[in-house]
């Protein structure tokens, strides 16, 4: 992964899986529900591509769902190239965080993965992180940034992740500044 780095140890797959005795041993049979806060990580700001996400989220499990929440305001290029890069794509009238921290904990407490990740800076999502933790599950926090990193997510999860700020690759921004 080229512009992700692990805030945790180069292990952190490995502690993943042995950390719990109902997950899978192997990392490829973990279950991952990836959840992206599409306002709150495609910033100008963070240049962040959805792949780079993805591929984070795929270090420590197989991604089964990949969702990207957007509010209104998302342009339709936005839309299209995040379903043509293979995300669900969830349009929200207002602001996502309801409908985000709503999917994070009925994907919990439905035990529908091994694994939540969820990539965003909004501490907004601790709770949804801590009741997915509660049931079980491992828990890993994808920030956009060095700077866009929220430490209560990074706390309140099992693992974390930062992405890099390198120049490779094409980027997602799709919001009207």
């Amino acid at each position: 992964m080229d512009r992700a780095r692990t805030d945790v140890s180069d292990d952190a797959a490995t502690d993943l899986a042995s950390s719990d005795d109902d997950a899978p041993d192997d990392a490829d049979e973990r279950r991952v529900a990836l959840f992206v806060d599409g306002p709150n990580v495609l910033r100008d700001e963070f240049d962040v591509d959805l792949d780079d996400v993805r591929e984070a989220a795929a270090e420590i499990g197989r991604p089964t769902a990949t969702r990207l929440y957007l509010d209104e305001h998302a342009t339709p290029g936005l839309i299209q190239a995040a379903e043509a890069r293979g995300f669900e794509v969830v349009i929200t009238s207002g602001d996502v965080d309801v409908r985000l921290a709503v999917d994070i904990t009925q994907f919990a407490v439905e035990g529908r993965a091994d694994v939540i990740a969820v990539a965003s800076r909004d501490t907004d999502f601790k709770p949804a992180i801590e009741t997915a933790n509660a049931y079980g599950l491992r828990t890993f926090a994808i920030a956009p940034g060095e700077f866009g990193r929220s430490d209560a997510l990074r706390n309140a999860a099992t693992d974390s992740a930062t992405l890099g700020d390198d120049d490779e690759g094409p980027t997602m921004v799709g919001y009207d500044q």
